[in-house]
């Protein structure tokens, strides 16, 4: 049986890691590299960092960070933000990262979905979906979640995937920051819509969410970030819960 995933996430402004709410009211909470040691120690299975304020910035992602943590680490890292064509993905690639997210230029120019697939294999292809419900659907988001797009999401979850997306990452966007459980009707809707792993993004406030986000969200692992930062809950408690509930899961 496939084991669930728990991944940790890092967003990355100025080379600290920051928290905020729905993408905004940023807090510094720490070094990415030692963040990301420590998560693995604790047994997270994977970690990404999101430079959160490159693609609004026109600023390339931080490189040097990538090299610095895949000295490092063990698990695997995926690298997301100001990721602008093929030729950046392949510098980070380069630079020690297995995979890499691709959220606005990929809305702007979605060929490069099907290029980096072409060029890299799409396991190493993410796109990254931020979403904010608008009725009885979701819209996509852009740039750190600031730009309103008229992408359905999960019409683009599914374009992206015919394009060559090995994985999907899903942000909510009203979820983000609140500690008030993922959205699982999002979450869901798109897992059952393609044919890929749906990483699910946002929200999560207990271990109880993740298990939630893996069974009733149907997704393929839980990415997780502030209730670990300030102690919230644990790597190794989160993951405990899940194999209370039956989730397969990689022992922390």
């Amino acid at each position: 049986m496939v084991t669930r995933r728990l991944i940790v996430c890092l967003d990355v402004k100025g080379g600290r890691v920051v928290k905020g709410v729905q993408f905004e009211s940023l807090r510094d909470v720490g070094d990415p590299v030692e963040l990301a040691r420590r998560y693995e120690a604790d047994g997270a299975d994977e970690v990404v960092y999101l430079d959160i304020s490159a693609s609004f910035e026109e600023r390339s992602t931080l490189l040097d960070l990538a090299r610095r943590t895949a000295e490092r680490l063990f698990i695997p890292l995926t690298i997301g933000g100001g990721i602008r064509s093929a030729n950046d993905v392949a510098r980070a690639l380069r630079a020690g990262a297995d995979k890499v997210g691709v959220n606005t230029a990929a809305v702007e120019s979605p060929e490069i979905l099907t290029e980096c697939a072409v060029r890299f294999g799409s396991q190493c292809v993410v796109a990254s979906i931020d979403a904010k419900r608008h009725g009885e659907s979701w819209l996509v988001y852009t740039r750190g979640g600031r730009t309103p797009t008229s992408l359905d999401a999960v019409t683009w979850a599914r374009e992206c995937v015919r394009r060559g997306a090995g994985e999907l990452l899903v942000t909510s966007i009203d979820r983000d920051g609140a500690r008030t459980g993922y959205d699982l009707e999002l979450t869901a809707t798109i897992a059952n819509a393609v044919d890929v792993p749906v990483v699910a993004s946002g929200g999560a406030g207990s271990p109880s969410d993740v298990c939630d986000a893996l069974v009733r969200g149907r997704a393929d692992a839980a990415l997780v970030a502030g209730i670990l930062h300030e102690g919230v809950t644990t790597v190794q408690h989160i993951k405990t819960e899940m194999a209370h509930n039956g989730i397969p899961v990689r022992a922390a």
